[in-house]
This record gives structure tokens, sequence and C-alpha cells, in this order.
């Protein structure tokens, strides 16, 4: 489980493709991102498994993380194709940035909201203005079948970010971005065009899964 609290952010190191699937190489964002062989990362919104690469702090090769930090040893994961084809990493290359994020931990805050890191859909962004202050108002559009979780003041997952859904219209809606999630996130970087992991409320899933049957009847 994740919270979409992103706590790092990386370029895409390298990208191997393997039959219909793909090795995928990024640099551990810094010496104390402490992570290691066989654990569960979300990357931009993807929960992966650490195949490769990872360990402790002091494992970590010399360096100091910069905006976008490339600190330690690199960490490698296993695309298989069905991740291929419901996210947007078909479109991943070296440079290409990432949003980071570990696993929860049971004793820690719980600071966005309950992420699986199971993507549901992949949307485009469709706008970027800025407000003025310092940040951004971004405008997504969604696959259909997406909208009807998109819920005024509820909560959505871009790219593993938490965020908060504003102005739902049909397949559109929107979401207010602060200078600190633009500082530490890829949505800083991001164009119109550009493709985003989407992940609808957990919370919204399971009722939908559960009282869908009995409304049937």
């Amino acid at each position: 489980m994740f919270t979409g609290l992103i706590e790092a952010c990386v370029p895409v190191r390298a990208l191997e493709r393997r039959g219909t699937g793909a090795r995928l190489v990024l640099p551990r964002p810094s010496r104390d991102f402490v992570i290691g062989h066989g654990e569960s990362l979300a990357v931009s919104g993807c929960c992966l498994t650490v195949v490769a690469g990872g360990g402790t702090e002091e494992s970590g090769a010399p360096g100091t993380p910069g905006k976008f930090g490339q600190s330690g040893a690199d960490l490698e994961f296993d695309l298989s194709s069905e991740t291929l084809a419901k996210t947007w990493f078909d479109e991943l290359a070296p440079g290409r940035i990432v949003n980071l994020e570990r696993a929860l931990k049971l004793d820690e805050r719980l600071g966005g909201h309950l992420v699986s890191g199971h993507v549901d859909a992949v949307g485009r962004l469709v706008a970027v203005e800025e407000t003025g202050d310092g940040g951004r108002r971004i405008e997504v559009e969604v696959p259909a079948g997406f909208e009807r979780y998109l819920i005024e003041k509820g909560s959505v997952t871009l790219d593993g970010i938490s965020l908060t859904v504003v102005a739902p219209q049909g397949r559109r809606f929107s979401v207010a971005l602060i200078p600190e999630t633009l500082a530490k996130t890829n949505l800083g970087v991001a164009k119109v065009g550009e493709r985003l992991n989407l992940e609808a409320d957990l919370v919204g899933k399971w009722i939908e899964r559960l009282v869908a049957p009995q409304l049937a009847r």
C-alpha cells in the first residue's frame, strides 16, 4: 500500500526490451533512500518489484542528488506485457522523469489517501494554466468509464500523486498543483499531450463492487 505522497523523482536510466516485456533501470535517488531486493516501489503510480540493486545507506555510491537525484546503486524492475499495456510505460525512454514512493509502514501517518499502486486507466494532460501564485491548474481527460470515479473534492492518483478532484465535467477534471508539488513531482515538467497513470479511490471501488450486484437485483 502507498499514500500518494511522492518521495523522489528520477530520470529513467535505461529500458531494455525483453520479449513481450522489458527491464527498467532507475538510479537510486540518494544514499539514504533505503529499499531492498524484492521490495515494492510505486513508480509513477505503478507498483513494481525491485529485482536488482537497492540496499542500505552504506551500499550507495557517493554523490549528492540534485532536483532529480541520481545518487546510489541503480534499481532494476521487470515490466510484464500487462504492465506495458495498462500504463504509459510503453513510452518510457532514458531521461523521462518518474515519481517514486516506497510502500507504507503501518506505523506511519497516512498523509495522502489509500493507494494500491494498481493502475486503473491512462489519462491525458489536456491543459495547463498558471495560477499566478507559483502553482498551476491542470486539466486531465480520462478514458470512457473512469469518469464515474470523478467526485468533486474526492481523491484521485495521477502518476502516483495523491490529488483532489476539482470541477469534474464528463470525462475531464482539474487538479490544483501547489509549488511544492510542482517541485517534488514529475508534474512540474509535464507537458500537454502527455499520458498519466490513473488510479481511482480505493474505497470507492470497493463500495462499487459490493453494492452493484445488490442494485442489479
